[in-house]
């Protein structure tokens, strides 16, 4: 996702956000503050996606806490949904993002309703 696309759509939502640029910013930003989503770039430099989101997962599993993690992919090659699944996202959103189709997986992950788990 462009920097330029997330802000225009967070300010639109009306949710404050942080930026990071890699992986490894996105994982020092979650061990300082809480958030209460993550939008997940699947390739980013330093850290990729993957590695990220199971490094969330795993630092969840130590201290306690969850925070959703959307991803989002412009591959959505066979294998990335279940891949996403089993690394512990929460839902899948391909690129090029289509607003309503992100706003609804936002609304899911919010309100418990899982889309990766309902697949």
């Amino acid at each position: 996702m462009s920097l330029v696309w997330g802000r225009y759509l967070t300010k639109k939502l009306l949710l404050q956000h942080l930026v990071a640029n890699d992986g490894k910013e996105a994982l020092a930003a979650l061990a300082r503050e809480s958030f209460d989503l993550v939008l997940m770039d699947v390739q980013m430099p330093e850290i990729g996606g993957f590695e990220a989101t199971a490094a969330i997962r795993q630092r969840e599993r130590e201290t306690g806490g969850y925070v959703p993690i959307i991803a989002l992919t412009a591959h959505a090659m066979r294998g990335d949904f279940e891949r996403c699944l089993a690394v512990g996202m929460d839902a899948y959103v391909a690129k090029p993002i289509r607003p309503q189709e992100l706003f609804e997986a936002i609304e899911r992950v919010l309100t418990g309703v899982h889309s990766l788990a309902q697949a």
